[in-house]
């Protein structure tokens, strides 16, 4: 387990501790992101047994397996991968996360790599992996593709991303922004920018031009009447995710 740097203010650690408790309350305010994570879960870990043949049943289904959940937050996906026996890594840009997710999974009792980095300079230090998790982060970058192309170098040979991000059109501005943040204000108002949104057309092409070979997408669909998230294969008119593979063939620029 990564100790924490004993320079740190105790009164600091206090706080962190605190905002944990905050992150991981299911009735706080991040209570709409646990509702969906149930969801996405299940997107995610169906993908991972599919793509490694491994068997969601046994013990540890993901062990061997090194995943990198980038934009990690406070660890609501990290946790669970590494309760599945899989080597994590979790990465924010956003400092404070880091902490926060250091601090419960210690309190968890789980052994995550935490870092406040970048795709960028993880591919760039050489870092690989089996499995990328790249969840609700491509709408926040600044250049989708180069952000993309950075997550494609990290995978290895034959592994898996996993990309979800939401829709451009009327539905998802009504939805993701007057709804989530004006109305319901489960997010703060300009958390989204609707013109950052992406369409499954343009994801797909995106990750196609990064280097990998876009193979599945699926909505995650909210249900306002049973309050709660479902996978659709068909309704991807707001939120949905996108599984894709590294070629195995495939050589980095200057490969011989």
């Amino acid at each position: 387990m990564r100790q924490m740097n004993t320079t740190v203010d105790p009164g600091e650690i206090a706080k962190f501790e605190a905002m944990a408790a905050e992150w991981w309350d299911v009735n706080g305010k991040f209570k709409p992101l646990h509702m969906l994570n149930p969801c996405r879960l299940d997107y995610i870990t169906q993908q991972i047994a599919a793509e490694f043949n491994r068997d969601l049943k046994t013990r540890d289904p993901f062990a061997g397996l090194r995943i990198l959940d980038i934009g990690c937050g406070g660890g609501l996906l990290a946790e669970p991968m590494a309760r599945l026996g899989a080597d994590v890594v979790g990465a924010d840009a956003a400092e404070r996360n880091i902490p926060v997710a250091q601090v419960h999974a210690e309190q968890s009792g789980l052994d995550i790599d935490y870092r406040f980095t970048t795709a960028e300079a993880m591919a760039e230090a050489g870092e690989q992996f089996d499995v990328v998790l790249n969840m609700e982060v491509v709408e926040h970058v600044a250049d989708p593709l180069a952000y993309l192309t950075a997550c494609q170098q990290l995978l290895k040979p034959g592994g898996l991303m996993v990309c979800s991000t939401i829709n451009r059109n009327a539905k998802s501005y009504l939805m993701a922004i007057i709804g989530a943040e004006h109305i319901m204000r489960w997010l703060p108002k300009g958390t989204h920018e609707w013109d950052k949104f992406i369409t499954p057309d343009e994801l797909f092409d995106l990750i196609g031009n990064a280097g990998l070979e876009p193979v599945d997408r699926t909505g995650f669909v909210f249900n306002p009447i049973a309050w709660s998230w479902s996978l659709s294969g068909r309704d991807l008119s707001v939120n949905y995710v996108t599984s894709s593979i590294k070629p195995k063939g495939y050589l980095r620029m200057g490969s011989s």
